[in-house]
C-alpha cells in the first residue's frame, strides 16, 4: 500500500464537481473536513455530525417530502432500530418521476432511460411516457387487490418495462421484490415463498450470447414449488407470448396474463400514496450463496436520500448524464442506479446482454453511441475483458467518459490501471465503491475531488460513521493495520429488520460487539489516509494457525505477467489443516506448463510468506461467474473438493464447473 497516486484532478474538475459546491456552501476547506462535518460531531459547529448532514441533505438535493417529518431521526431503541425522518411522508415513485412528468414541466419529455437489446434493437423512454406506464401499472396492481405492504415479484429481464413495475409498486405502496432474472427455479421459488408474493411480473424470455433465454418456463415451476402467486403479468420480449400456444411458451388462462392486455389498456393517470417515510419500498434478498437468503428490508426514505446521495456527490451526477451500471434489476445495483438517477430527472441507460457478444468491443461500442458519461463494472469482468487486449478498446471514442465504477470485490493493481489507463482514458476517476445490499449504497466510497491510488476506496462515505476495528471492538483505523469494517452509527438507508425477524437480523450484523455494525470485510488504511478492503473476513484461509485471505493470494497471481484471473480456495489438508489451491486464466498466448506453475506458486510464497503458497495451480480456461461477471468462488472450491455445491442458478456458465472439476481431477490423478 505505498504506491504513489495514479490519479490526481486538474483544479479544474475539482472545481466543477458537485461536491466541491457543497464544501463552498458550507465552508469546508479540504476532504478531511468534509468527513469530519458530515460523520461525527465537531465541538462548537452546529453545522455537523450525521444528523446534521441527513437533515440538511433533504432541502440540498431538493427530495420532497409530503408531510415533513418531526425530527432526524428517533434512536430510543438503540442504533439497530433508529427511525429515520419518524413523522414524515414521502414516496419515492414521487421524487423519481411524478414531479419530473407534470403537465408543463420541460423534464416531462426527457428521455429518463435508454436501453438496448442484445441483438442491438433500442428503445428511449420519456419521463412522460414512464409516467403514464407506471401509473397503468399501479392501477393494474391495485386492481388485483394489492395494497399498502403486500408484496409484489419482479423475476424480470433488464427491459424498459422494469423501471416502470417498480415505480409502480411504489405508487401504490406495495413492496417491490426484484429477483435475480439468471436464478433457476429453486432460487426464485424460495424469494417468492419467502415473501409471499400474490402477484409476479416476469417476460418470455430475453438473449443471452445469441440465444434465446426462456423465462416464463422456469418462472411457471418455481410459482408451483412457492405456491402464493394468484396472478402473473407476462411481457412480450422474445415475441412469444401473444401466441403462446403455438410458441412454446407454457400458459395457465386463469392465473396469466399479457402485459399488453393487464397494464397497456388502462388508465393512465394515477394519485401516487403518500407514505410514511419508515414504510417498506423493497425487499432484497441477498445471493443466498449459503443457507436460506436474507430479506433485506428497505425503507422509502432511507433509499431514496442514500442513492440520491451517492449519484449526486460520488458519481457527480450533472443534468445531461447518461449512466450506466451493468447490473441486473434482481441486485442492489439496479434499484440504486434508477432511484438515484432519476431523483435529478437524469438517463439511465440499460443493456439487456452480454459483455461481448457479438464481439469484445460491445460495451465501449455502445459508450460511444450513446455518448455514456459513467460506467460502472465488477472487476472480475474487466479482467475478462482485458484479456482480448486494448485494440477493442481504442478503436472507439470514449471521451465521454467523466467518471468510472466499480463494485462487488478486490481489485488487483494491474487491471485497476487497465481500467483506468484504456477505458478512461488515463484521466477519469475510479470511484471504486463497498456498501451492500443491506444498506442500498456504501460505507466506503471516493469522492471525485480525491487522489486516488490504485485500488483503493477512498475513504467512508458521506454521513456514514465507519470504522476498522480489532478483535475486541477497538478502533485501529490510524495504526494502518487489518481489522475489520464497522459503522458505528446507522443511515437511514440500513435495513430496518430482516423479513424473517429481528432476532437473525441482530446476530447477523449487531452480535459481535455492543452497538457495532460488524460489515464482514477485512479493512485498511494507508499512511495517506486512503481505504482498502482484502474479502471477506469469513473467507479466510487459516493455513496453520496463519490467516490471508483469498483475494490476497489471488492478488499475488494476477501481479504475475501470464496471469489474467485467479481464484484462490482452502482445501483440507492433513498437515496444515487447510491448504490453499489456486486456479489461473493464463493470458492470451501464454502456454500452461510446470515451470510456470512452480514461478506462481513461489510468488505468491515471496509476496505473502512460504506458508501460503498454493499447494497446488490449476490453469483453467474461464471461471463460473454470475452475469455481472463476479467469479463463483464456492464453485471453484466445490469442483476440487468434490462437495455439494447446491444452487448454481446464479451461475450463468455453469459448464465451467464440470471444466474445472475435469482440470482437477487430472491433477490429482497424477
Amino acid at each position: 500500500m505505498h504506491e504513489s497516486f495514479a490519479h490526481v484532478p486538474d483544479e479544474e474538475f475539482v472545481e466543477s464537481t458537485n461536491v466541491a459546491r457543497f464544501m463552498d456552501r458550507y465552508d469546508i476547506a479540504d476532504y478531511e473536513e468534509l468527513i469530519a462535518r458530515t460523520t461525527s460531531e465537531v465541538p462548537d459547529e452546529p453545522t455537523a455530525g450525521i444528523e446534521w448532514f441527513w437533515d440538511e441533505i433533504v432541502d440540498y438535493l431538493d427530495i420532497e417530502f409530503y408531510e415533513t417529518y418531526d425530527s432526524v431521526r428517533d434512536t430510543s431503541e438503540g442504533p439497530q432500530f433508529t427511525r429515520w425522518y419518524p413523522g414524515g411522508s414521502l414516496n419515492i415513485a414521487h421524487n423519481t418521476l411524478d414531479r419530473h412528468a407534470d403537465v408543463g414541466d420541460p423534464d416531462r419529455n426527457r428521455v429518463a432511460c435508454i436501453w438496448e437489446g442484445e441483438p442491438g434493437d433500442v428503445r428511449q423512454v420519456t419521463y412522460h411516457d414512464l409516467h403514464q406506464q407506471a401509473n397503468r401499472v399501479a392501477n393494474a396492481l391495485r386492481d388485483r387487490g394489492i395494497e399498502r405492504g403486500d408484496t409484489v415479484g419482479l423475476y424480470m429481464p433488464m427491459v424498459p418495462e422494469v423501471v416502470s413495475i417498480l415505480y409502480g409498486c411504489f405508487k401504490v405502496g406495495a413492496i417491490a421484490v426484484p429477483i435475480f432474472s439468471g436464478f433457476g427455479v429453486d432460487a426464485t421459488a424460495t424469494r417468492i415463498a419467502d415473501a409471499e408474493c400474490s402477484v409476479l411480473f416476469t417476460a418470455d424470455g430475453f438473449h443471452r450470447r445469441g440465444d434465446q433465454v426462456r423465462l416464463k418456463d422456469t418462472a411457471d415451476e418455481a410459482i408451483a414449488a412457492a405456491g402464493s402467486v394468484e396472478h402473473t403479468i407476462v411481457c412480450d420480449r422474445l415475441g412469444a407470448v401473444e401466441e403462446a400456444s403455438k410458441s412454446g411458451v407454457p400458459w395457465d388462462d386463469e392465473r396469466d396474463e399479457r402485459w399488453t392486455d393487464a397494464i397497456e389498456t388502462g388508465a393512465s393517470a394515477f394519485e401516487t400514496e403518500r407514505l410514511d417515510a419508515s414504510d417498506e419500498s423493497m425487499l432484497l434478498y441477498s445471493s443466498g450463496t449459503t443457507g436460506k437468503p436474507k430479506g433485506i428490508v428497505h425503507t422509502h426514505a432511507g433509499v431514496q436520500v442514500q442513492t440520491a446521495k451517492e449519484l449526486h456527490f460520488g458519481f457527480d451526477l450533472k443534468p445531461a448524464d447518461r449512466f450506466f451500471w451493468v447490473s441486473d434489476i434482481g441486485w442492489m445495483m439496479g434499484p440504486w442506479m434508477l432511484i438515484g438517477t432519476h431523483t435529478f430527472g437524469g438517463t439511465v441507460f440499460m443493456y439487456e446482454g452480454a459483455p461481448d457478444y457479438p464481439d469484445p468491443d460491445r460495451y465501449w461500442d455502445m459508450i460511444e453511441r450513446h455518448g455514456i458519461t459513467q460506467f460502472g463494472i465488477s472487476p472480475t469482468a474487466i479482467r475478462a475483458l482485458r484479456k482480448h487486449g486494448t485494440e477493442p478498446v481504442d478503436k472507439h471514442d470514449l471521451s465521454s467518459l467523466r467518471l468510472l465504477g466499480s463494485t462487488g470485490e478486490p481489485w488487483d493493481d494491474e487491471s485497476w490501471r487497465w481500467f483506468y489507463d484504456h477505458v478512461g482514458g488515463g484521466d477519469a476517476p475510479i470511484i471504486n465503491i463497498s456498501g451492500g445490499t443491506e444498506i442500498c449504497g456504501c460505507f466506503l466510497m471516493p469522492m471525485p475531488i480525491q487522489s486516488l491510488k490504485p485500488c483503493t476506496l477512498g475513504g467512508p462515505g458521506l454521513g456514514m460513521d465507519i470504522d476498522i476495528v480489532d478483535s475486541a471492538g477497538e478502533s485501529i483505523a490510524d495504526t494502518h493495520e487489518r481489522g475489520f469494517l464497522v459503522a458505528r452509527d446507522s443511515c437511514p438507508s440500513m435495513t430496518k429488520s430482516l423479513w424473517d425477524g429481528d432476532e437473525r437480523y441482530l446476530d447477523e450484523y449487531w452480535s459481535t460487539w455492543e452497538d457495532l455494525w460488524d460489515h464482514g470485510d477485512w479493512a485498511q488504511t494507508d499512511e495517506d489516509g486512503l481505504w482498502y478492503l482484502h474479502g471477506r473476513a469469513d473467507d479466510v484461509l487459516n493455513v496453520a494457525g496463519r490467516k490471508v485471505g483469498p483475494a490476497e493470494v489471488e492478488g499475488a497471481l494476477i501481479a504475475h505477467d501470464a496471469v489474467n484471473q485467479a481464484a484462490a480456495v482452502g482445501v483440507p489438508d492433513e498437515t496444515t489443516g487447510t491448504a490453499v489451491v489456486a486456479f489461473v486464466v493464463l493470458e492470451a498466448g501464454i502456454d500452461a506448463n510446470d515451470d510456470l506453475r512452480t514461478e506462481l506458486r513461489e510468488q505468491v510464497g515471496h509476496e505473502l510468506g512460504k506458508p501460503f503458497r498454493p499447494r497446488d495451480v490449476l490453469f483453467v480456461d474461464a471461471f463460473p461467474k454470475t452475469q455481472s461477471g463476479k467469479i463463483v468462488r464456492r464453485a471453484v472450491q466445490a469442483a476440487y473438493t468434490g462437495d455439494d455445491l447446491g444452487d448454481t442458478s446464479s451461475i450463468e456458465n455453469p459448464e465451467m464447473i464440470d471444466a474445472l472439476s475435469a482440470a482437477a481431477a487430472d491433477r490429482q490423478s497424477e
